[in-house]
């Protein structure tokens, strides 16, 4: 189920330019798409899905792959609402396999078989060796939120296996990419199922990466104790889940989907699908593993309050940046060195 709503594609490279440039598009090209692109929807020029894959195919047919795979991961953004949207992330997957040889890390895909509700998924993930890596080791969880996926973030889960020493299991939230059942309240059991995996894959000591709404379930697991480290970055916890909310960007759209529908959904269909997720339960608890909560001060999308309810909780680091926006927006690098260094001091070994 998939379906299409009005959204203004200048708007979405006004907020999304800086992620843009911070995980792998070079800037004149960003530049190119902004001044050609006209319309969202549309498969043809001027259209969002047409400029970026046309943009992906010359760089494959130059051999640059991971370029050709980050370009056409822009053409399925924001999400997979029609069959070009598809066309574009089947192409992604292709170049960056094609890409994986040069990624300078040891790299594999898998699938691993979560049970879902009575049934199973063959939910597909990769995993990124450092060298030196040995079983003996950690693993980290890795995940984007709604609209930005494992293979969108290759560069800063690449950079943080290297800086960590950790081994990436990077996989993609329910309601997105390759994981095919929508995102939900149950929706957790996916991500309990890789944690148990992720503890078989090395050491035993399992640590929890979760940007954007993969923040929701990095702090799900973080304080509910089933991880031994969680990091959120940007992480919708209580209030962004709140009946009154409002939504920026073409986001209310983005959610829809990921949670399903086959319709824009209203105001009222929104809120009931969304209204069990607050974590409000947990963060009444007092046993959460060491925690990072790290987010922009200047966040449209995820409120300050989701950030700062974790301040004083024992083991847990929080820090809002200023001047920054969603996931630190224009200082994602300055955030993702912070998480880094936290990571790579965390007790884990």
């Amino acid at each position: 189920m998939a379906y299409e709503w009005p959204v203004d594609p200048h708007d979405l490279f006004l907020e999304r330019y800086p992620q843009m440039v911070n995980t792998g598009v070079a800037a004149a090209d960003a530049d190119a798409m902004r001044a050609a692109i006209t319309d969202m929807w549309p498969d043809r020029p001027g259209g969002w899905v047409y400029e970026w894959s046309r943009l992906a195919a010359g760089y494959a047919a130059s051999g640059a792959h991971l370029r050709a795979a980050t370009a056409y991961g822009w053409a399925k953004f924001p999400t997979l609402a029609d069959a070009a949207k598809r066309a574009a992330q089947t192409a992604q997957v292709a170049q960056y396999l094609l890409a994986a040889p040069d990624f300078g890390i040891a790299f594999e895909r898998r699938s691993i078989a979560i049970p879902r509700r009575g049934e199973q998924i063959d939910l597909p993930v990769h995993l990124l060796t450092p060298p030196g890596w040995t079983a003996a080791d950690p693993v980290l969880l890795a995940s984007g939120g709604v609209d930005s996926w494992k293979m969108d973030l290759h560069n800063l889960f690449v950079a943080t296996a290297l800086r960590t020493g950790l081994r990436v299991l990077a996989f993609d939230i329910p309601g997105t990419g390759e994981t095919t059942v929508p995102m939900s309240v149950d929706g957790y059991g996916v991500i309990g199922a890789l944690i148990e995996t992720a503890r078989g894959l090395g050491s035993g000591k399992v640590a929890h990466l979760g940007i954007s709404m993969g923040g929701y379930y990095s702090a799900r697991s973080g304080l509910a104790g089933d991880v031994d480290a969680a990091v959120v970055l940007g992480g919708p916890v209580e209030q962004s889940f709140a009946a009154d909310r409002t939504w920026a960007f073409g986001m209310r759209g983005i959610i829809g989907n990921a949670l399903g529908f086959d319709h824009e959904p209203t105001d009222t269909e929104l809120s009931q699908h969304m209204s069990g997720f607050g974590l409000r339960e947990l963060l009444d608890r007092d046993r959460n593993a060491p925690m990072l909560v790290i987010n922009g001060a200047d966040d449209v999308h995820v409120p300050q309050h989701d950030t700062l309810v974790f301040e004083g909780r024992r083991d847990t680091e929080t820090i809002l940046l200023p001047d920054a926006g969603h996931c630190g927006g224009a200082k994602l690098p300055q955030a993702m060195g912070i998480i880094m260094d936290w990571l790579a001091a965390a007790e884990l070994r």
